[in-house]
């Protein structure tokens, strides 16, 4: 196989770009140059596994602000605004670099626009990463959108035209906004999940490689020290401290072994039970072999890894994403929904999901699908065929 060169784009989330390091490095391990266009925090990673870095920082990247990120999800008109803004504040250098790197294909996160939209007008075959679950409009019903959102994304129609415009005048082929944020079944697409947990998967065509999550190895293993271990985490942006400390008043009373990833919030408890443990992070991996139940926030590479181990969840979504992989956890008897964060409701879900062996056995149901996907050897294959289809077209 000739080496295949490969710009890769991300946006500046661990969520995003953690899923795609282990296909990285199989592809650079295969012989192929990665050329990995994301941001300074990601630097090391993404060097560790073996592609050139190329730093998007510095490019007045409004993507970069957390008050814009959060605006985001809550604006349609805005969120375009800083797609196609950051689109082309990136836009000379990775003109330039692009001509440089002459790629074959260009993989871009589903949702980092401006490497998709570098595909479209460079004429370079694109692959979608998807490191969510891939959305139709069969599998989007899992994401709940009220009738309100609808009708102001349908009043900021005007100012989304706009944008497109600004797009076309700079020399990107675009007719409208759904060819810029909506993948169909034309569209090469990798996504981190199987096809048995992917809702609706059977709408999607055979372009859609469901290769299953990406699972680090143990680094630092935890020892196991109860009958039942409950692990409770809720990433990097839940700060809600009653629920932590309803979890440590419940939890106190019983003999399970506690595990609590808090983040930075460790000093807003300085009295806690025996039996459980606050760390600001945890080596996820190896608590989730011990774990007998996890509560999370349902991001999607946290529930998968929680689900690869065969751990039910009891699940506490904080998005509209996160709320599509609990709703899909839920339909398939992996999981139960936190009603409240009563100090009541934690304990009585936990002893639920603990005590009825279905959720166990559909966990297990869903980690077996996980590790009978096609994996990193899949998508390396994928990869490279879309190259040398790309090679033979231009020979």
């Amino acid at each position: 196989m000739r080496t295949t060169r490969i710009a890769w784009f991300c946006i500046p989330a661990h969520g995003h770009t953690n899923p795609t390091l282990g296909l990285v490095r199989a592809l650079s391990e295969a012989g192929h140059r990665i050329f990995y266009f994301s941001f300074e925090m990601f630097r090391e990673k993404i060097e560790d596994a073996g592609a050139v870095f190329i730093p998007c920082d510095g490019y007045d990247f409004e993507m970069e602000d957390k008050e814009n990120a959060d605006r985001v999800g809550k604006d349609q008109a805005f969120a375009v605004e800083l797609l196609v803004s950051s689109t082309l504040a990136l836009d000379e250098m990775v003109t330039e670099k692009i001509a440089g790197i002459r790629p074959d294909v260009i993989v871009a996160d589903s949702v980092a626009y401006w490497g998709k939209l570098a595909a479209m007008k460079h004429g370079i075959p694109f692959i979608s990463s998807t490191t969510t679950f891939a959305f139709n409009r069969y599998s989007a019903r899992y994401m709940k959108h009220g009738i309100g959102e609808t009708l102001r994304m349908l009043l900021s129609m005007p100012r989304v035209n706009k944008q497109i415009r600004r797009l076309r005048e700079n020399g990107y082929p675009v007719k409208g906004i759904l060819d810029i944020v909506q993948n169909d079944n034309d569209t090469n697409t990798i996504v981190y999940t199987s096809r048995y947990f992917q809702p609706c998967s059977d709408t999607f065509s055979e372009k859609y490689h469901f290769i299953g999550p990406s699972i680090r190895p143990v680094k630092d293993p935890f020892e196991k020290k109860a009958e039942k271990t409950v692990y409770i985490s809720m990433g990097t942006v839940n700060r809600n401290r009653e629920f932590y400390r309803n979890c440590i008043e419940a939890f106190g009373k019983t003999d399970y072994q506690v595990i609590i990833s808090m983040g930075t919030n460790t000093d807003h408890f300085d009295t806690v039970p025996e039996n459980i443990e606050i760390h600001e992070s945890v080596d996820q991996m190896a608590v989730l072999r011990i774990a007998d139940v996890f509560i999370t926030h349902c991001g999607m590479n946290s529930a998968s890894e929680g689900l690869y181990f065969g751990i039910p969840l009891v699940l506490f979504p904080q998005t509209p994403e996160q709320d599509a992989v609990a709703r899909r956890t839920e339909e398939l008897g992996a999981g139960l929904r936190l009603p409240s964060i009563s100090e009541d409701d934690i304990l009585k879900a936990v002893t639920r999901v603990i005590g009825e062996k279905r959720f166990k056995q559909s966990a297990e149901k869903i980690s077996e699908s996980f590790k009978n996907s096609g994996g990193i050897k899949e998508a390396v294959a994928f990869i490279e065929s879309v190259a040398l289809d790309t090679r033979g077209l231009s020979e």
